[in-house]
Protein backbone atom coordinates (compact mmCIF):
# COMPACT_ATOMS: atom_id res chain seq x y z
CA UNK A 1 0.00 0.00 0.00
CA UNK A 2 1.37 3.40 -0.98
CA UNK A 3 0.61 6.36 1.30
CA UNK A 4 0.92 9.94 0.08
CA UNK A 5 1.14 12.02 3.23
CA UNK A 6 0.36 15.66 2.47
CA UNK A 7 0.71 16.39 -1.22
CA UNK A 8 -2.82 17.63 -1.82
CA UNK A 9 -2.04 18.50 -5.43
CA UNK A 10 -1.50 14.78 -6.12
CA UNK A 11 -5.13 13.96 -5.36
CA UNK A 12 -6.81 10.84 -6.68
CA UNK A 13 -8.71 10.88 -9.96
CA UNK A 14 -12.20 12.27 -9.35
CA UNK A 15 -11.13 14.50 -6.45
CA UNK A 16 -11.33 18.22 -7.17
CA UNK A 17 -8.80 20.66 -5.73
CA UNK A 18 -10.10 24.10 -4.72
CA UNK A 19 -7.86 27.12 -4.12
CA UNK A 20 -10.80 29.16 -2.79
CA UNK A 21 -13.64 28.20 -0.44
CA UNK A 22 -16.26 28.94 -3.08
CA UNK A 23 -14.61 26.44 -5.44
CA UNK A 24 -15.66 23.57 -3.17
CA UNK A 25 -18.85 23.59 -5.23
CA UNK A 26 -16.85 21.52 -7.77
CA UNK A 27 -18.30 18.59 -5.80
CA UNK A 28 -21.51 19.00 -7.82
CA UNK A 29 -19.77 18.33 -11.12
CA UNK A 30 -20.41 14.87 -12.64
CA UNK A 31 -17.87 12.29 -11.57
CA UNK A 32 -16.38 14.42 -8.76
CA UNK A 33 -16.20 12.16 -5.70
CA UNK A 34 -14.78 14.78 -3.34
CA UNK A 35 -13.37 18.29 -3.14
CA UNK A 36 -10.38 19.48 -1.09
CA UNK A 37 -9.70 23.12 -0.28
CA UNK A 38 -5.94 23.61 -0.50
CA UNK A 39 -5.21 26.54 1.82
CA UNK A 40 -2.56 27.97 4.14
CA UNK A 41 -3.29 28.29 7.85
CA UNK A 42 -2.63 31.48 9.84
CA UNK A 43 0.96 31.90 11.00
CA UNK A 44 1.43 30.20 14.35
CA UNK A 45 -1.95 28.45 14.44
CA UNK A 46 -0.62 24.92 13.94
CA UNK A 47 2.02 25.30 16.63
CA UNK A 48 -0.62 26.71 18.99
CA UNK A 49 -3.21 23.96 18.51
CA UNK A 50 -0.60 21.18 18.56
CA UNK A 51 0.72 22.40 21.92
CA UNK A 52 -2.67 22.50 23.66
CA UNK A 53 -3.54 20.05 26.42
CA UNK A 54 -6.05 17.61 24.84
CA UNK A 55 -8.45 18.37 27.69
CA UNK A 56 -8.59 21.98 26.48
CA UNK A 57 -9.82 21.01 23.00
CA UNK A 58 -13.53 21.64 22.31
CA UNK A 59 -15.63 18.53 21.78
CA UNK A 60 -19.36 18.00 21.09
CA UNK A 61 -21.99 16.52 18.76
CA UNK A 62 -24.89 18.86 18.01
CA UNK A 63 -27.52 19.66 15.36
CA UNK A 64 -27.54 23.40 14.63
CA UNK A 65 -28.59 26.04 12.17
CA UNK A 66 -25.51 27.50 10.45
CA UNK A 67 -25.83 30.92 12.12
CA UNK A 68 -25.70 29.28 15.56
CA UNK A 69 -22.33 27.61 14.96
CA UNK A 70 -20.01 30.49 15.99
CA UNK A 71 -21.57 31.19 19.42
CA UNK A 72 -21.92 27.46 20.07
CA UNK A 73 -18.26 26.71 19.31
CA UNK A 74 -17.21 29.68 21.44
CA UNK A 75 -19.24 28.22 24.31
CA UNK A 76 -17.61 24.81 23.78
CA UNK A 77 -14.19 26.46 23.98
CA UNK A 78 -15.23 28.11 27.25
CA UNK A 79 -16.41 24.77 28.64
CA UNK A 80 -13.09 23.16 27.72
CA UNK A 81 -11.17 25.97 29.41
CA UNK A 82 -9.49 27.07 26.18
CA UNK A 83 -7.92 30.48 26.90
CA UNK A 84 -8.83 33.48 24.77
CA UNK A 85 -6.36 34.20 21.96
CA UNK A 86 -6.26 35.21 18.32
CA UNK A 87 -5.82 31.55 17.38
CA UNK A 88 -8.90 30.52 19.36
CA UNK A 89 -10.84 33.30 17.62
CA UNK A 90 -9.66 32.05 14.23
CA UNK A 91 -10.67 28.46 15.06
CA UNK A 92 -14.19 29.58 16.02
CA UNK A 93 -14.53 31.77 12.92
CA UNK A 94 -13.18 29.03 10.66
CA UNK A 95 -15.58 26.37 11.93
CA UNK A 96 -18.45 28.83 11.48
CA UNK A 97 -17.25 29.79 7.99
CA UNK A 98 -16.95 26.16 6.88
CA UNK A 99 -20.41 25.47 8.28
CA UNK A 100 -21.91 28.37 6.33
CA UNK A 101 -20.14 27.34 3.12
CA UNK A 102 -21.14 23.68 3.47
CA UNK A 103 -24.76 24.56 4.27
CA UNK A 104 -24.87 26.77 1.18
CA UNK A 105 -23.33 24.07 -1.03
CA UNK A 106 -25.73 21.40 0.24
CA UNK A 107 -28.79 23.70 0.45
CA UNK A 108 -29.52 22.45 3.97
CA UNK A 109 -31.23 24.33 6.83
CA UNK A 110 -29.44 22.40 9.58
CA UNK A 111 -26.05 20.82 10.14
CA UNK A 112 -24.89 18.01 12.34
CA UNK A 113 -21.66 19.33 13.85
CA UNK A 114 -19.08 17.13 15.50
CA UNK A 115 -15.85 18.26 17.06
CA UNK A 116 -14.00 15.07 17.93
CA UNK A 117 -10.86 14.74 20.03
CA UNK A 118 -9.41 11.43 18.89
CA UNK A 119 -6.57 9.39 20.40
CA UNK A 120 -7.52 5.90 19.18
CA UNK A 121 -8.19 4.11 15.89
CA UNK A 122 -11.59 5.63 15.12
CA UNK A 123 -13.10 4.28 11.88
CA UNK A 124 -9.83 2.78 10.67
CA UNK A 125 -11.54 0.68 7.98
CA UNK A 126 -12.03 2.26 4.58
CA UNK A 127 -15.69 3.03 4.01
CA UNK A 128 -18.22 5.44 2.51
CA UNK A 129 -20.71 7.28 4.72
CA UNK A 130 -24.46 6.60 4.51
CA UNK A 131 -25.36 10.26 3.92
CA UNK A 132 -25.50 12.70 1.01
CA UNK A 133 -22.12 14.32 1.70
CA UNK A 134 -19.79 15.08 4.59
CA UNK A 135 -17.21 17.79 5.31
CA UNK A 136 -14.16 16.82 7.35
CA UNK A 137 -11.38 19.14 8.47
CA UNK A 138 -8.55 17.98 10.73
CA UNK A 139 -7.14 20.89 12.73
CA UNK A 140 -4.63 18.83 14.71
CA UNK A 141 -2.97 15.53 13.89
CA UNK A 142 -2.96 13.39 10.75
CA UNK A 143 -5.64 14.20 8.19
CA UNK A 144 -8.27 11.90 6.72
CA UNK A 145 -7.00 9.17 4.41
CA UNK A 146 -8.77 8.20 1.19
CA UNK A 147 -8.42 6.38 -2.10
CA UNK A 148 -10.36 4.92 -5.00
CA UNK A 149 -11.51 1.30 -4.93
CA UNK A 150 -13.13 -0.57 -7.82
CA UNK A 151 -14.06 -3.68 -5.83
CA UNK A 152 -14.89 -2.39 -2.34
CA UNK A 153 -11.55 -3.52 -0.89
CA UNK A 154 -9.04 -1.12 0.64
CA UNK A 155 -7.57 1.24 -1.98
CA UNK A 156 -4.19 0.24 -3.36
CA UNK A 157 -3.01 3.86 -3.23
CA UNK A 158 -3.86 5.89 -0.14
CA UNK A 159 -3.78 9.68 0.03
CA UNK A 160 -3.64 11.73 3.24
CA UNK A 161 -5.39 15.11 3.30
CA UNK A 162 -3.17 17.87 4.63
CA UNK A 163 -3.90 19.02 8.17
CA UNK A 164 -6.10 22.11 8.02
CA UNK A 165 -7.46 21.38 4.53
CA UNK A 166 -11.26 20.85 4.48
CA UNK A 167 -12.54 17.95 2.38
CA UNK A 168 -16.13 17.36 1.25
CA UNK A 169 -16.94 13.78 0.19
CA UNK A 170 -20.02 12.31 -1.40
CA UNK A 171 -21.84 9.58 0.54
CA UNK A 172 -24.00 6.65 -0.52
CA UNK A 173 -27.14 8.82 -0.67
CA UNK A 174 -25.66 11.10 -3.34
CA UNK A 175 -27.85 10.41 -6.37
CA UNK A 176 -25.16 9.96 -9.03
CA UNK A 177 -24.79 6.56 -10.70
CA UNK A 178 -22.41 4.85 -11.13
CA UNK A 179 -20.72 5.45 -7.80
CA UNK A 180 -17.25 6.95 -7.75
CA UNK A 181 -15.57 4.26 -5.64
CA UNK A 182 -13.99 6.76 -3.22
CA UNK A 183 -13.45 5.34 0.27
CA UNK A 184 -11.99 7.05 3.33
CA UNK A 185 -10.92 6.34 6.89
CA UNK A 186 -9.52 7.96 10.00
CA UNK A 187 -5.76 7.30 10.13
CA UNK A 188 -4.76 4.56 12.60
CA UNK A 189 -3.00 6.37 15.45
CA UNK A 190 -3.55 4.16 18.50
CA UNK A 191 -0.37 3.76 20.51
CA UNK A 192 1.40 6.69 18.84
CA UNK A 193 0.50 9.30 21.47
CA UNK A 194 -1.07 11.47 18.76
CA UNK A 195 -4.20 13.52 19.47
CA UNK A 196 -6.39 14.65 16.59
CA UNK A 197 -8.95 17.47 16.57
CA UNK A 198 -11.44 16.83 13.78
CA UNK A 199 -14.44 18.81 12.57
CA UNK A 200 -17.22 16.82 10.86
CA UNK A 201 -20.26 18.45 9.24
CA UNK A 202 -23.27 16.62 7.81
CA UNK A 203 -26.38 18.11 6.14
CA UNK A 204 -29.60 17.63 8.10
CA UNK A 205 -33.04 18.32 6.64
CA UNK A 206 -34.82 18.14 10.01
CA UNK A 207 -33.47 19.30 13.38
CA UNK A 208 -34.80 16.12 15.02
CA UNK A 209 -32.74 13.94 12.67
CA UNK A 210 -29.77 13.10 14.88
CA UNK A 211 -28.61 9.84 13.28
CA UNK A 212 -24.85 9.74 12.82
CA UNK A 213 -25.00 8.56 9.20
CA UNK A 214 -21.83 6.56 9.60
CA UNK A 215 -21.25 4.01 6.88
Amino acid sequence: MITVQTEVQDAAIGVGIADRAEDLSVLRKPGCAAAIWRRPLPVGFQEWVDALDPDALPSARLVLQPDAVAPTVAHLCDLAGLPASEHRDWLIEDVAGLAARFAETMKTPYLRLRLDVITTNACRRFHVDAITARLICTYRGTGTQYGISTDGDAPKRVFTVATGSPMIMRGTVWPETPKTGLLHRSPPIEGTGETRLVLVLDPVADAHDAQDGHG
